[in-house]
């Protein structure tokens, strides 16, 4: 099985070794990503749905870079810190995951690795014939 690791290269994925995203085969998980830019500073603070715009967009990228798009993703789970936000959270997701209507879990958390991090997510997708 060939195995591909996607980094960007931010302070957090040195810090504790880790992979953005994996390719294994036929799979891509995308880790746990928060809105943070290549620095590791909290971008849109204060703004749940800013943030997961944020993250939604860098988690495209990591699968664009792996041969995929988000109509390959199978599984959605979200991170959040206060779930008074999931209207907020969820109609980004909606925006952009609608069409493809991955599984997806929301819960709350009582935080994060940043204080200014208000939601985290992670997915999974598959891909036809790899």
């Amino acid at each position: 099985m060939t195995r591909r690791h996607y980094s960007t290269e931010t302070p957090w994925e040195t810090f504790v070794g880790y992979s953005r995203a994996v390719k294994a085969g036929n799979q891509i998980f995308v880790s746990g990503t928060t809105a943070s830019d290549i620095d590791g500073s909290a971008v849109c603070v204060q703004d749940a749905a800013g943030q997961t715009r944020f993250i939604l967009m860098k988690i495209e990228s990591a699968l664009v870079a792996l041969g995929a798009s988000l109509n390959d993703v199978v599984r959605t789970r979200m991170f959040v810190v206060d779930i008074n936000q999931w209207e907020k959270i969820g109609a980004v997701h909606r925006e952009f995951l609608a069409d493809v209507c991955p599984a997806a879990t929301m819960v709350e958390v009582s935080r994060l690795t940043h204080p200014d991090h208000l939601v985290e997510i992670e997915v999974d997708a598959l891909l036809d014939g790899d």
